[in-house]
């Protein structure tokens, strides 16, 4: 287990004044609602991700930001929704006025090297807020450009493109897809490969369906009403912010703590999700009886048969096709069970998900006015190791890091965290998970992760064929 920590190198960024980059050619004008789970509350932020590229011997003279800015430009035409705004109509209901206005795009310079940033590079980046400014007014809900970039030259010859999506228009996958794009056009493609597909209707409650009387066969306890009586969000300013890095003899460490079943059976998301929930409830503490929520994103893409509802998600599409459930228990007895209790519940959790079960939260978000889900007690976790982000070429290489900016994003900053593919400092694969935690608690959180990287008692350390750090299982931002 390690901790990325860069936080003492300082640098100054120039920037240019900021552009809007509007689609390459002719677009519709058109009206698109989003799905009835794009516009739940909780998906009403921006997700923020970043790349770091080295100088490419082959390219080292060419400047970065127009060939990026004129790809972003050539994707727009494709993915011409992204280039509007949003509205709020009836009901709370969001929609896309395609009206062509374009995306934010600025460009800067950084006195600062990319080795500077560290051996392995992993949240928390310095000055983040510095790489991806932040325009008063740009990242509101309504009438605010939906996409924003900052590509930043370093000194080196290297640079660093940064990006920001509002989430209610797209999810972790839909934004790589229109990354993918933007880097086959900057590569000379005439098109993208992939071909975007709207169809936010798979998603939507039907508007004959009497919602007061609509089956409700899954109880979505990651929607329950608590109310933080005991204060126990706390502001993200007052957090520390770590990464901790698990490579396969971290990995196989942890699963020597499991049950036979769970150390053969169980996914390395599954494993550290439950070790991590532990760990976590442990360091905060607390009262035993409080219960304390696990929430897992898992996607519903990639199916190749309808299910239930008799919907498949196409591919090309790039809305949120995802849900979240939830593991609940209380504090008392995660902390007095052994961590295979926390994977069980988490495994428990994860196989309610199929798109029968994402069509239900739709019906509830018409039902009850688009809720938040529940983050009092409530920890988050998505699995981005095979997002694809990493693979993506713009025409310099593959980048040296690339995936979310930082943790704890959100409406309700500090519960979300995410497993990142990355190198680390001695070039091993591995997955990265950004904590953010009150400094007292992250001390907490440090033991107890600690005590699991030892193996259990008579058990080896050695990875297994059960410990692919990049576990096949569908789950997204």
């Amino acid at each position: 287990m390690g901790m990325a920590n860069s936080s003492a190198l300082k640098f100054t960024v120039r920037r240019q004044p900021p552009a809007l980059v509007v689609p390459a050619g002719p677009t519709p004008r058109e009206l698109k609602p989003l799905s009835d789970i794009d516009d739940q509350e909780g998906l009403r932020f921006y997700i923020p991700a970043i790349h770091f590229f080295g100088r490419h011997e082959g390219r080292g003279d060419v400047d970065p930001a127009p060939v990026l800015r004129d790809a972003v430009a050539a994707a727009l035409v494709h993915y011409y929704p992204l280039a509007g705004r949003l509205r709020e109509l009836e009901g709370r209901k969001l929609a896309v006025d395609c009206t062509g206005e374009g995306v934010l795009f600025v460009e800067a310079d950084a006195d600062v090297r990319l080795d500077q940033f560290g051996a392995a590079l992993q949240p928390p980046f310095p000055c983040l807020d510095e790489l991806l400014f932040d325009l008063p007014g740009s990242s509101d809900l309504l009438d605010a450009p939906l996409l924003h970039f900052q590509v930043t030259r370093l000194a080196c010859g290297g640079f660093i493109m940064a990006v920001k999506i509002q989430h209610a228009v797209a999810d972790g996958p839909g934004l790589v897809q229109f990354l993918a794009a933007v880097a086959e056009l900057a590569r000379g493609a005439a098109a993208p490969t992939v071909r975007p597909v709207w169809g936010r209707e798979l998603l939507m409650a039907a508007p004959d369906d009497d919602l007061a009387l609509a089956p409700r066969p899954f109880a979505h306890r990651e929607y329950d009403d608590v109310p933080d009586t005991k204060g126990t969000i706390v502001p993200l300013d007052s957090m520390t912010h770590r990464s901790f890095f698990f490579g396969p003899r971290e990995v196989a460490a942890v699963r020597s703590h499991l049950s036979p079943s769970l150390r053969r059976g169980a996914t390395t998301f599954e494993v550290l999700t439950g070790c991590l929930w532990r760990c976590r409830t442990v360091a905060l503490a607390p009262a035993a009886d409080e219960e304390m929520r696990m929430i897992c994103l898992v996607s519903v893409r990639g199916g190749r048969k309808p299910q239930q509802s008799g919907t498949v998600i196409p591919v090309g599409y790039y809305g949120n096709a995802f849900a979240f459930p939830v593991a609940v228990s209380t504090a008392g007895d995660l902390c007095d069970n052994p961590v295979s209790y926390a994977v069980e519940l988490v495994m428990q959790a994860k196989r309610e998900v199929n798109v029968e079960y994402v069509r239900s939260v739709a019906r509830l978000m018409v039902r009850r006015g688009r809720p938040h889900f529940t983050v009092v007690r409530a920890y988050l976790m998505s699995d981005l190791t095979r997002s694809g982000i990493r693979d993506l070429d713009y025409g310099w290489g593959k980048p040296v890091y690339a995936g979310p900016a930082k943790g704890g994003v959100g409406a309700i900053p500090g519960v979300a965290s995410f497993l990142i593919a990355v190198k680390n400092a001695m070039g091993e694969e591995g997955i990265a998970v950004p904590v953010c935690l009150p400094g007292h608690a992250m001390d907490k959180f440090t033991e107890e992760m600690s005590k699991l990287m030892r193996p259990a008692f008579g058990a080896s350390s050695r990875p297994s064929s059960a410990d692919n750090v990049f576990p096949k299982i569908k789950s997204a931002i």
